[in-house]
């Protein structure tokens, strides 16, 4: 494989987060903002709209803000949006505790049980996805329907261009974008900012596998997203797809319990800007009465 430079690298950073950028400039008004204490750390919340509950998660180095700040507005029309900031992340305090996405995962089951909520769907975006998979490995019993955008269940299911990549950040890189003003403004102690992207940089080049025969078992109907100029391969989604129920042709059976979405012309970061296909898939799947797919 070519070699990609670290100023190639550093260039393509800042174009991502310039992109980010549209993003942080869309604000939407607030229902309710908390914080829960749940397995040692303080973790922050917001609650938009009411209805059935939905959880958004979102990915590595994000807020709430960043990644779901053109979804809330529109799913929280008709639905009680629950949107978190997961371990270090924007509001929420980091603790000495390696990141991993069953630890996240247990601390976003806590927070249903704080606030009262027995089940909830649940969408995560790129590591949140990861995070979304583990609750419902975890913790069945509190999710309804499971909503995988741009993630994977295994660390070899990104390209091999993106495992390559990851290996070169550093806070350096990240000094001149909105994921740091973001940082500065938003965390807890902004002192800890170097400590939290080596963390985080050791997290994302961990190789991971949840399992095959955990994907399959999951009981909540399923519905995966991903671009096709993703930095998850299509061959792992369309896997992802097929341990999901996604093994027949509906014309001759019950609706299955997967549903899978390749979005053209979309990569990792823009997938999350796609906000009228992404309503266009996931308020039709939230609302459908889904039937289990025998597996």
């Amino acid at each position: 494989m070519k070699k990609i430079s670290a100023t190639t690298v550093i260039k393509r950073a800042i174009i991502l987060t310039a992109t980010l950028t549209c993003l942080i400039a869309t604000v939407f008004g607030q229902t309710k903002t908390g914080y829960a204490q749940v397995n040692g750390i303080k973790m922050y919340y917001e609650i938009h709209g009411a209805g059935k509950p939905i959880v958004l998660l979102h990915g590595a180095f994000n807020t709430i803000n960043m990644a779901f700040a053109q979804l809330i507005p529109e799913l929280s029309k008709n639905r009680k949006v629950i949107a978190v900031e997961l371990q270090g992340h924007g509001r929420t305090q980091d603790i000495d505790r390696p990141f991993s996405f069953e630890s996240m995962a247990d601390d976003v089951a806590a927070l249903l049980k704080f606030l009262k909520t027995d089940s909830a769907d649940i969408f995560g975006y790129s590591m949140g996805g990861g995070v979304a998979q583990q609750i419902a490995i975890r913790h069945p019993e509190a999710v309804r329907r499971l909503i995988i955008t741009s993630s994977v269940y295994k660390y070899e299911g990104w390209s091999p261009e993106t495992r390559a990549i990851l290996p070169m950040l550093t806070p350096e890189m990240f000094e001149p974008t909105p994921i740091k003003q973001e940082y500065d403004k938003l965390a807890p102690d902004p002192k800890h900012w170097k400590e939290f992207i080596n963390k985080m940089k050791k997290f994302v080049t961990t190789s991971y596998d949840f399992g095959a025969d955990k994907i399959k078992a999951i009981r909540s109907p399923t519905l995966i997203i991903i671009g096709d100029g993703d930095g998850v391969l299509p061959e792992h989604a369309v896997d992802m797809y097929r341990l999901r129920g996604g093994s027949y042709m509906i014309d001759f059976g019950p609706i299955h319990a997967a549903q899978l979405a390749i979005l053209p012309g979309t990569s990792h970061i823009s997938a999350m800007m796609q906000t009228q296909w992404l309503l266009s898939m996931v308020v039709p799947f939230l609302d459908a009465s889904l039937q289990q797919a025998k597996q």
